[in-house]
């Protein structure tokens, strides 16, 4: 850690990780302003987040195969470029189905970063140290989505939706060149000489194991109940009784930074509890902030948004934690079919509940997302022991 090249990879991939979720997420908090920007319905806008998801998704498995052929640096390099670029189209665009088309483009690009930073890490920092420099990344990820919720709330109504793209994609241009400046070139790089069908292979292994299904599908409900709430969450507090503005809205995404520490707490308790438990009660936690934000209070909004995210990142930590050390071989294929079931429970949240909203409001929206979890992880527990008990019967 007194290598200075082991903060100058920590400090680049931490800002690039943070540009990649700040853009990831730019459009979810200024929903309100395209459905009235374009008079499109709230469904048709929220495919600027789901297609974008779904080709990141795409992104993650085709670039994670790539990047083990062809290098790390590049692939990030080229997936902050073209992703700032798409930044400063996306404001010149009239037609609202070219601007989610280039969104789709968008979260495929992005996936370069996420698909290859870790790995690269892992290779170029000492394994004694990774671990600090893993959890500074993964912190960066949050932030990143907090500050991209923040700042494009309040830039949106302070200046314009065009010019607040381009605030992020000038940001981009110094994410672009402070890491072009800093990360070093990869010296323990080794390139991978398996062919498709063995990368194949690691991810349909994995498919078998009912363990791993689970926590798959864990990481797919957490997400469609944390994405379905802060989609619908701005929609909600512009209505009477909040009636509040972008700017006001814009600092509720601050209760992000209470699940910024959610994952160090769950990691420090995994140590000395149950991790099994420790994945209910973060689901538990999850719900209860739903049901909180159900009182027309402001109060009870903040405290029941932060104890959702506390909630959420100590579950979902768990859950990753689980898939990595459940899986015996082929890890980093478990990883990423963690990650890519993870991003598919962000493109459901995002537009399918759009139905529950436009019939229900934010009282069927918070019925489905505190329940969604707590039913699952019912289940979870039950159907195991009616297997055994129909196995011993037979």
């Amino acid at each position: 850690m007194r290598d200075p090249s082991y903060w100058y990879i920590v400090i680049s991939l931490g800002v690039a990780s943070f540009f990649i979720f700040a853009t990831m997420y730019t459009f979810q908090p200024i929903l309100p302003v395209i459905v009235e920007m374009y008079e499109i319905p709230i469904s048709y806008a929220s495919l600027t987040m789901s297609l974008h998801t779904i080709g990141l998704v795409i992104g993650l498995i085709v670039l994670g195969f790539l990047s083990d052929r062809r290098g790390r640096r590049s692939f990030i390099l080229w997936s902050i470029i073209i992703a700032t670029v798409i930044l400063f189209v996306l404001p010149s665009l009239h037609y609202f189905s070219l601007i989610i088309a280039l969104r789709f483009i968008q979260g495929f690009v992005l996936a370069g970063v996420l698909s290859a930073a870790l790995a690269y890490m892992s290779e170029e920092i000492n394994p004694k140290y990774f671990g600090f420099a893993a959890t500074l990344y993964i912190s960066s990820n949050s932030i990143g989505s907090m500050a991209g919720r923040f700042s494009l709330s309040y830039l949106v109504e302070s200046y314009s939706f065009q010019s607040s793209l381009y605030i992020l994609g000038l940001f981009g241009i110094v994410t672009f060149f402070l890491v072009y400046f800093l990360l070093p070139r990869s010296r323990n790089f080794e390139q991978s000489d398996r062919v498709f069908s063995e990368d194949i292979k690691g991810f349909l292994y994995h498919l078998k194991n009912r363990q791993l299904l689970l926590m798959f599908g864990l990481g797919a409900v957490l997400q469609i109940s944390f994405t379905g709430m802060w989609t619908f969450l701005p929609f909600h507090l512009i209505e009477e009784p909040f009636s509040l503005s972008l700017q006001q809205i814009a600092y509720f995404y601050l209760a992000y930074s209470v699940g910024t520490v959610g994952a160090p707490i769950a990691g420090w308790l995994a140590r000395r509890y149950d991790v099994s438990t420790l994945r209910v009660i973060g689901v538990i936690t999850l719900s209860i902030g739903m049901f909180t934000t159900l009182f027309s209070s402001i109060n009870f909004m903040v405290v029941g948004l932060c104890i959702i995210c506390l909630g959420f990142f100590i579950s979902h930590s768990l859950a990753s934690a689980t898939v990595s050390n459940t899986a015996i071989t082929f890890k980093g294929s478990a990883s990423s079919l963690y990650l890519v079931s993870y991003y598919i429970g962000v493109a459901i949240g995002t537009s399918l509940l759009t139905p529950i909203w436009e019939s229900f409001a934010w009282q069927g929206i918070i019925m489905i997302t505190a329940l969604l979890p707590l039913i699952y992880v019912l289940l979870v527990r039950i159907l195991p022991i009616v297997i055994r008990r129909r196995e011993t019967s037979d």
